[in-house]
């Protein structure tokens, strides 16, 4: 099987990209919703970062409430690496997790791995190839904005805690702009899984013939 690594920053339209591949064929793992259910109430990531940032970021019912989280590491960037640091293990092995289990049902294949800090971790090395989705600056603030109810000091504080986009394109084997309407960004998505099938045949017959 093709494993291929896919990020992009905040609020760049990765789901929307994932969604399309998806319903083209690819297995699509989303390393957020790994996150969302390593921090679940009763997981040791649960418990470790309730130790580590106490119980004001949790909601009434005691479950791990994302936004006020988020409000706390977006604006203190040691903070922000030591939840990286309590969560990036875990995750890492989770997905291996997934990706082995796939494999055990299904002989060929993609396996599209969304992972919006593949690149500032390294993880993206570990994949065939690497997609990097993108879009314009203001329509990606504005986008933010309107998604998650943030102000613009907000907004730009969580775009800026990223790796500028401009450094994830240079690792690019593809890039897809998501800056233009829905249907262009639906057939560069479908030409770029055209090319993951070459990639893909390539590759198993690369094996066939070791």
């Amino acid at each position: 099987m093709l494993h291929v690594g896919l990020t992009g920053n905040i609020a760049s339209g990765k789901s929307y990209v994932t969604s399309l591949f998806a319903e083209l064929g690819a297995y699509v793992i989303d390393a957020d919703n790994v996150v969302h259910d390593l921090l679940n109430r009763g997981t040791t990531t649960y418990d470790k970062i309730v130790l580590e940032f106490g119980k004001q970021i949790l909601d009434q019912g005691g479950a791990i409430d994302r936004k006020k989280l988020a409000q706390i590491v977006f604006f203190d960037e040691g903070k922000r690496r030591r939840l990286n640091a309590l969560t990036h293990p875990e995750v890492g092995a989770e997905i291996s997790r997934r990706i082995l289990e796939h494999e055990s049902s299904a002989s060929n294949g993609i396996i599209i791995v969304d992972a919006a800090l593949m690149v500032e971790t390294g993880g993206y090395k570990q994949y065939d190839c690497l997609i990097v989705i993108f879009c314009d600056p203001p329509l990606q603030m504005s986008r933010l904005m309107s998604r998650d109810g943030l102000t613009e000091k907000d907004a730009r504080a969580r775009m800026t805690s990223q790796m500028p986009i401009e450094e994830k394109i240079k690792l690019a084997d593809y890039v897809i702009d998501n800056s233009g309407t829905l249907q262009q960004t639906k057939e560069r998505t479908e030409t770029v899984y055209r090319d993951l099938l070459i990639r893909e045949r390539n590759k198993n017959e690369g094996r066939e013939q070791v």
